[in-house]
This record gives C-alpha cells, structure tokens and sequence, in this order.
C-alpha cells in the first residue's frame, strides 16, 4: 500500500514540475549552457567530472556539474563536492524529491544540454531531468516517460564507469551536425 501512495504522490509531481519545452537532438554547436550529473559513490567520478569541465570549456559550453551523494556520512567524514550542488539523501521528501533550492538552482542556469551519467533511471534523476528545461536531454539509462532525446546505455557484457560513458557521449555529440 505505501508503494501505490509513493508512486501516486510521485506522479502527481511529475505532471506539476514536468517541463513543457519540446525536446530533441542538436547539434553542439546550439547549445551554450549545459547541467550534467554525476554519482559520487562511481570510482571515476573525479575523472568523470574533470573531463566533462574540460568538455565544456573545449566547445565553449557554460556548464554546471550536480552531484547525487546518497552515501551515509559519518560525523568524521566530510563532503568531497560542493554543498550546493550536491543532492544528498537528506535532500529528498519523503517520495524521493529534491528540495527547493536544488531544483531552482538547476533551473536557474537554464541549460540548453542536460546530461545525466548516473546509471538508475530511481525518482531523483527521473525528476531531476523531467522538470529541467533543456532542448536536448541525453543519459545513460531511459527515464520513465522517454524524458531522454538520446541514450548511451552500456554494452551487454559489461557495465561501464562514467567516466567511460561520457567519452562515449562525447564522440556521439561531436557527430552530430
């Protein structure tokens, strides 16, 4: 019963946050704002994150990076990203949602590419790339809803990092024209 309450109030906020901007590939050379977002707890994350500044700053993008941390911090241990972009467990309502300040903070740098490199299509991400207002949404597993324009998914015999995954992403966005 908590499952159906969950998946309905989850609903319910996706058809209020949902983007209504049409969506669908473009080239790189439209797009000058971008989000991307990355999962702390991936082994590459910090060679993943470095490549998708440097990406950035090579195609003259103004990007942002967001970070999901839904680790256990102990007291002793200290956040490795930046406390502002980063979505933390204690971040989300009780059926999954990020706050205020993340959503409009996504929101306000009103990106033309959204990137997702987390590899679950779980409630955050799927709002998270539902709600922004990007021209072009590419990721690595499909959202509920086909709210990707492009997916890079993994090949069968194996699961890729995301560093991986963003090099693939790379060479497919060079090709678009």
């Amino acid at each position: 019963m908590f499952g159906f309450v969950k998946n309905f109030f989850r609903r319910r906020c996706l058809r209020r946050y949902c983007s209504d901007i049409p969506t669908g590939i473009r080239p790189l050379k439209d797009l000058h704002s971008a989000v991307a977002f990355i999962d702390v707890e991936d082994v590459s994350f910090d060679i993943c994150k470095e490549s998708i500044l440097a990406f950035f700053r090579e195609k003259g993008i103004k990007g942002d990076i967001f970070f999901f941390d839904f680790r256990k911090i102990s007291n002793e241990e200290r956040l490795i990203t930046s406390i502002k972009t980063t979505v933390l467990k204690k971040d989300l309502n009780w059926f999954g949602k990020p706050g205020r300040e993340k959503i409009a903070l996504m929101s306000d740098r009103s990106p033309d590419l959204f990137i997702s490199l987390i590899n679950s299509s779980d409630f955050p991400i799927s709002f998270m790339a539902s709600c922004s207002q990007a021209k072009f949404k590419i990721g690595r597993r499909q959202l509920p809803g086909n709210v990707l324009d492009m997916v890079i998914s993994d090949p069968g015999d194996r699961i890729l990092s995301q560093a991986e995954s963003f090099e693939a992403m790379k060479s497919y966005l060079d090709k678009i024209k």
